[in-house]
């Protein structure tokens, strides 16, 4: 007897979803759309409607299903097995969508039993509950405009500025004790923000179902299924298909690269090591306290194959961020000698991981040539970002962390002092072209006592500005794409906590609007100029015009767009408090410049120190051009000019 007193009909075994060929492919590790075919499924079968479940537990002596329909019974409703595949299925006739589940198993080798999340479930209970709950995909998508035009939005030659968000602490509902707001009371105000903050992407941090709030999603359960927190996939569908019609698209934090050990989740999971290494010294994250996936079985290339897939196919997302990709690529990343296992030819390099990635890639963009994948890498690995067929891994686009490291240690040192740390900001020219970058102020730099971006800068309350006005000035002058966290473009003063929402309150203080003003005008700019975004990606965009000026600490570069030389703007930094008036730059044009931006304008928060709009250019010879312009460089500031004639 159910719950609800009704009697649940006993399972049945023909008229299987999955046929010999979709068994034989699974098996060989060429099966990527699993989820049409594994988890729970609401379908009809002689004219009675049911659902059919489906999970591989190879190992296992028996699998039933346990839920609220037969009241948690551990034995009423046995699933069978599939000949050799591993695969246990049955339906069960009068379920419907809705239904909580789990799957029991009982192991063929050990007296281990458990009650396990089914890994393909495309909705979950909401946590501290682990359950799974029969679902469907039903969804009237309205975005075919954005779909349909997408291909531009995601070039790597058109300006890509992602605002990366946490969906649980970006905004909160005072009145209700601070609750965080759904899927769909988040749709319209995200959209509205990013909108008028001109950012291009929004970047989620994980949202597939995760047990501990606390893990921002990085620990994963629910590979096919959006956080219950939030509300139902069709919640998420929403808020997704909102962005879209607002022009924003959406990319989703992916991590492959480990999951967590809770007993419900995929550990262990048929009383056997089924998704991860047995030996610890391959199946072990320390860092992390989680288990790391066996990339070599076939199975498991599929199940997460089939994840990435699902999310670009089901939820019209528009590109994957692979998480923490290095601690896949290196067998020894993070242990000591003798706490690894070197590969079949003695090395430290992970070949499943590798073979897995590049198919990864290979199949996104197959299916998806539309879409963008990032890789979250860094370390010196080669070719990242360039084609599998040439030896590479196949991203779209790499993370610059080196560029995020020197930049910010840079940017933390009192400008007194800034004349000996020179190349820190000059360096990443020596590498900028070598990779597909993208330049990431990410959630990772602002908790675990790094401080906010603001509160890392050096100097009273003006310099603080000043100086992070700069730094976001020179981020969208550097040759690449660009990320920044939520909170970080109007100043959060306080390190960023999940628990918490963003201290909106601020934007009453004009410093802070002020911030957020200038990173408007970035993005707006970065959008309209060629010269900031087309060759982003190669040398042909970009010209130091001096790098060497370490007493004053200043900088000068040229962006080059598809126009040529007609089509340029030339930026300049000042990393010093010192005005620097009379500060001559060689151009190659003569004519009038108009100043397109000052990072210390009023309207930013700044003193106002400017060129009064424009400079006309001098018939002088500077900088190995035959032209020269005589401009001011505001203190702490930055400013770009582009000819025009």
């Amino acid at each position: 007897m159910t719950q609800t007193g009704m009697s649940v009909p006993p399972v049945l075994y023909d008229n299987s979803l999955l046929t010999d060929d979709d068994l034989h492919w699974f098996n060989e590790g060429t099966h990527y759309r699993l989820y049409q075919k594994l988890g729970s499924h609401v379908v009809e079968r002689d004219g009675r409607s049911g659902v059919n479940f489906a999970v591989w537990a190879p190992n296992a002596e028996a699998v039933t299903v346990i839920g609220d329909f037969n009241g948690w019974n551990k034995e009423s409703h046995p699933l069978r097995p599939r000949g050799q595949s591993g695969v246990w299925e049955g339906f069960i006739p009068g379920l419907a969508k809705g239904t909580h589940y789990k799957y029991h198993v009982r192991s063929r080798f050990n007296l281990y039993r458990a009650d396990k999340a089914d890994p393909y479930a495309v909705h979950h209970e909401t946590p501290p509950h682990t359950g799974s709950i029969v679902w469907d995909l039903d969804y009237e998508w309205r975005d075919a405009d954005w779909m349909a035009h997408r291909h531009a939005r995601n070039s790597l030659n058109s300006p890509i500025a992602i605002y990366e968000v946490h969906l649980g602490s970006w905004r909160r509902n005072p009145a209700e004790n601070h609750r965080p707001l759904n899927y769909r009371e988040l749709a319209p105000l995200l959209a509205d923000y990013v909108a008028d903050s001109g950012f291009t992407h929004v970047e989620f941090l994980p949202i597939m179902e995760h047990p501990f709030y606390g893990s921002w999603g990085y620990q994963t359960t629910g590979y096919f299924a959006p956080t219950s927190r939030y509300g139902t996939p069709q919640d998420f569908m929403f808020l997704i298909d909102y962005l879209h019609q607002h022009g924003i698209g959406v990319i989703l934090d992916w991590v492959p690269s480990h999951f967590p050990t809770d007993e419900h989740g995929l550990g262990y999971f048929d009383g056997t090591h089924l998704y991860e290494h047995a030996d610890p010294r391959q199946g072990f994250h320390q860092d992390w306290a989680s288990l790391i996936f066996n990339y070599g079985r076939n199975e498991v290339r599929n199940f997460l194959m089939s994840s990435a897939l699902y999310w670009l196919d089901r939820y019209h997302v528009d590109g994957l961020r692979v998480d923490a990709v290095a601690s896949m690529l290196y067998l020894d990343y993070s242990r000591k000698a003798g706490e690894w296992v070197p590969n079949a030819f003695g090395g430290r390099e992970n070949l499943e991981a590798i073979d897995f990635l590049r198919r990864f890639n290979t199949e996104v963009f197959q299916h998806f040539p539309d879409v963008q994948t990032f890789a979250e890498e860094s370390t010196a690995w080669p070719m990242v970002s360039r084609p599998t067929y040439v030896g590479g891994l196949g991203f779209g686009l790499k993370w610059d962390m080196g560029w995020m490291h020197d930049t910010l240690s840079y940017f933390q040192k009192d400008p007194i002092h800034r004349k000996y740390h020179h190349g820190q900001i000059t360096f990443r020219m020596l590498y900028a072209f070598n990779e597909n970058f993208i330049l990431p102020l990410s959630h990772d730099e602002v908790v675990h006592g790094k401080r906010s971006l603001l509160d890392k800068m050096p100097g009273d309350r003006w310099r603080k500005f000043a100086n992070l006005r700069l730094l976001f000035s020179y981020m969208y002058a550097q040759p690449a794409k660009k990320l920044l966290f939520m909170g970080g473009e109007f100043g959060q003063w306080r390190e960023w906590s999940h628990d918490e929402s963003l201290d909106w309150h601020l934007f009453l203080e004009p410093d802070h609007k002020g911030l957020h003003n200038l990173v408007r005008q970035l993005n707006r700019i970065y959008r309209e100029e060629p010269a900031l975004h087309h060759f982003d990606l190669s040398s042909d965009g970009f010209e130091w015009i001096d790098c060497n000026n370490t007493e004053d600490s200043t900088v000068i570069l040229l962006r080059r767009g598809p126009g040529g030389d007609r089509d340029v703007i030339i930026a300049a930094f000042n990393f010093t408090p010192v005005v620097r008036y009379n500060y001559r730059v060689g151009v190659v044009h003569k004519g009038l410049w108009r100043e397109i931006l000052n990072s210390d304008a009023l309207e930013f928060g700044g003193s106002g120190v400017g060129n009064m709009g424009a400079v006309h250019s001098d018939p002088i010879p500077f900088h190995g051009r035959p032209q020269s312009i005589n401009i001011t460089l505001p203190p702490l500031g930055a400013v770009f000019f582009r000819h025009e004639g």
